[in-house]
């Protein structure tokens, strides 16, 4: 099963399988170790029981990290092609939740063009002033300005990707970038979505 990328369509829902299994496989060892030594040394006050308890520290990380992933709804196809004809050849990412302390935020579609960050999410209710401001202040923190913008409704956000995309040469042109000498062929949009795609579940 080929693996889905970070940012990609898709991610949400094969990252879900995955963690499932893996966290099975997990707690499926330390199951074996355990009914090992019981059946060898008819006791539980065993080496084979210790071992099995340390097994289960990490298959427990691995848990916390699977129920994260199961609570997170992953984007419908129909949306991806929606969005996907508008989009062209825009630095985009897909299916992901931003994380912060307070709270995630589910982002279906995020589009970057120079200083411009811009956002769907199907929640209406979303606080977008916090989330901006959350996003704004990570990319700030990394050395990228932005004007950072949430939408709700799809319509006026696919409006808006179709100016960026009409415009993305002027919008691109001038905008201040030092490249990172770690990245040194990576251009200021891919940076940025790499700093995004960090602070993503």
């Amino acid at each position: 099963m080929k693996k889905v990328a970070k940012g990609n369509f898709g991610y949400i829902r094969d990252q879900k399988k995955r963690r499932i299994i893996i966290t099975i496989i997990m707690f499926s060892i330390p199951l074996v170790i355990y009914f090992t030594g019981l059946l060898q040394t008819h006791t539980r006050k065993n080496l084979f029981t210790l071992v099995a308890i340390l097994g289960c520290l990490p298959a427990s990380k691995s848990a916390v990290g699977m129920i994260l992933i199961c609570l997170q709804k992953p984007m419908e196809k129909v949306l991806y092609d929606k969005i996907l004809p508008h989009v062209r050849d825009l630095t985009v990412i897909y299916d992901t939740v931003v994380s912060a302390y307070e709270k995630n935020t589910q982002l279906p579609c995020i589009v970057i063009s120079g200083l411009n960050v811009i956002c769907y999410c199907e929640d209406t209710k979303v606080n977008s002033s916090f989330v901006e401001s959350h996003i704004k202040k990570i990319l700030q923190s990394n050395g990228y300005k932005a004007n950072v913008k949430i939408f709700t409704d799809l319509n006026h956000f696919l409006r808006r990707v179709d100016e960026l995309y009409a415009h993305r040469e002027e919008l691109e042109k001038d905008v201040p970038f030092t490249p990172d000498e770690r990245y040194p062929d990576a251009t200021r949009n891919e940076l940025v979505k790499a700093v995004l795609l960090a602070i993503s579940v």
